[in-house]
């Protein structure tokens, strides 16, 4: 099987078992192709955890869960020097946290306190971790996927607009359609007659990591018109000089996005093309991606709260009046 085989192959497995969020499946492996981190935010119930589980499930992949609370160390989440005595005499050990994995689910990630989120943040931006001056890397396959509940705040830790750039999207998942929850119905149902049955059915064998490490050496050669490069750059440039624009996006934004949202459309355009089988980035990988890759890295101001505009609208408008290539 050829490496987009094997994707498609895990992409089928991954949405048995998650019904009706066939675009979040997509950004999970866009994010898996493209070696960055992603921040999912949600309603409780909407398969967030259920969604990286079955990713981990279905590759030949470590998988850490860290459940984020208000009193968590960063050592709970690096790992420690832990004192042991042998016959030699007393030595210290590094006991790895459960940042040492291939797949980690941060879950409810603003919910640890500042140092907590740093640890985490550092681990995902530097690939590794410094524990009593000793530096210890990360596994090649590294991916953080952190969640986020939108609604409750009340006794929470959100996090800065500086770290929040650090994700290479931020993916929202919404209420599924009601003939989608017809089928979540019967898919649980039947989860839980086995489960009390004792039948367990035979799984296939995991993709392998080699996959992943394939593919992403065949999207590093999708080719990327001049063209395309000045259309990235002009919608990022959009949201840093709204006013050439128009005087409604003057109005409504108030930072526009860094760099790493340049990078970020050229890595993810890319994966997104080469997953729909092209060898090539054309503006419709582009506009596909742009609302995952900026929905973070776009401050709204005042005004556009009280018009009720979201960063969605916004990125809308920066779509439809930025010029096509």
């Amino acid at each position: 099987m050829t490496p987009l085989d094997q994707i498609n192959d895990l992409k089928a497995r991954m949405a048995q078992s998650i019904i009706g969020q066939t675009q979040v499946i997509d950004r999970l492996l866009i994010g898996l192709l493209a070696n960055g981190n992603l921040l999912i935010e949600g309603l409780p119930g909407l398969a967030k955890t259920r969604a990286v589980k079955a990713m981990a499930r279905n590759l030949d992949a470590e998988f850490s869960r860290i459940q984020f609370t208000p009193d968590l160390l960063p050592s709970d989440v690096t790992g420690t020097e832990v004192y042991t005595q042998t016959d030699a005499g007393g030595t210290f050990r590094f006991e790895p946290g459960p940042i040492f994995a291939n797949i980690v689910l941060a879950d409810e990630i603003n919910r640890a306190p500042a140092k907590v989120q740093a640890a985490l943040l550092e681990a995902m931006e530097e690939r590794q971790v410094t524990v009593s001056g000793t530096t210890h890397k990360m596994e090649p396959l590294f991916i953080v996927m952190a969640t986020q509940n939108p609604i409750e705040q009340e006794g929470t830790y959100p996090l800065p607009e500086a770290q929040m750039d650090r994700f290479l999207m931020h993916v929202q998942i919404t209420y599924p359609p009601v003939e989608d929850e017809v089928l979540v119905i019967r898919l649980v149902r039947g989860e839980d007659t086995a489960a009390n049955s004792g039948t367990t059915a035979e799984k296939p064998s995991p993709i392998p990591q080699d996959a992943v490490f394939a593919a992403r050496q065949e999207i590093g050669q999708i080719h990327v018109s001049d063209a395309m490069d000045r259309y990235m750059a002009d919608l990022v440039q959009a949201t840093r000089t709204p006013s050439a624009l128009s005087d409604d996006l003057a109005a409504w934004i108030e930072i526009g996005a860094s760099p790493r949202a340049s990078l970020a459309l050229d890595k993810c355009g890319r994966a997104h093309a080469w997953m729909n089988g092209r060898d090539y980035v054309d503006p419709a990988d582009i506009r596909a991606i742009a609302h995952d890759v900026f929905r973070h890295r776009v401050t709204l101001s005042f005004e556009a709260q009280g018009d009720a505009k979201t960063a969605d609208d916004v990125i809308d408008e920066i779509l439809k009046l930025v010029a096509l290539p």
